[in-house]
């Protein structure tokens, strides 16, 4: 059942690394170092990444990224408490050459996700946790896709 016509091999939940295919992905596997993470989102979004492309063995590359999050309630009940909130993000990026610092890639990506808190105090915060998880692994996502197809313009 492999493959059944699903692109890459893909079937029912796969996931692809970042580099497989074709393209210049391969260039990024294990060859990006990422910024040490300073904060909790950091740590889920450098982890997913590392997911998605290895852990550095030979670092090639330098990725800095600054990352930007906005929460907003979307639902008021009729008591007047907010019962979901929806949660945005940006990641500014920067992929360098590691050997001379000049800037190789540089842009944003961006995502969203919501959260409900319409349970308790402790379920509300869980939500929220895992709101971030999620928003950081879409973030991650969308960085890894953005550089992969860029990747082919990457020096060896």
């Amino acid at each position: 059942m492999a493959g059944a016509g699903f692109p890459g091999g893909l079937a029912g939940g796969g996931e692809r690394r970042g580099g497989d295919g074709e393209g210049g992905g391969p260039r990024l596997r294990g060859h990006a170092r990422r910024a040490a993470p300073k904060t909790r989102d950091d740590f889920y979004f450098t982890r997913r990444i590392s997911e998605r492309l290895d852990p550095v063995s030979v670092p090639r590359y330098r990725l800095g990224y600054t990352i930007t999050t906005d929460s907003l309630g979307e639902a008021v009940s009729p008591t007047n408490a907010t019962t979901r909130y929806s949660l945005t993000g940006n990641c500014d990026y920067v992929l360098r050459d590691g050997g001379t610092n000049a800037v190789l890639l540089a842009g944003r990506v961006a995502g969203f996700t919501s959260w409900s808190a319409s349970g308790t105090v402790v379920a509300s915060d869980a939500a929220e946790e895992d709101a971030h998880r999620r928003l950081m692994a879409i973030l991650a996502d969308n960085l890894v896709t953005r550089l992969t197809a860029q990747a082919s313009t990457l020096p060896q």
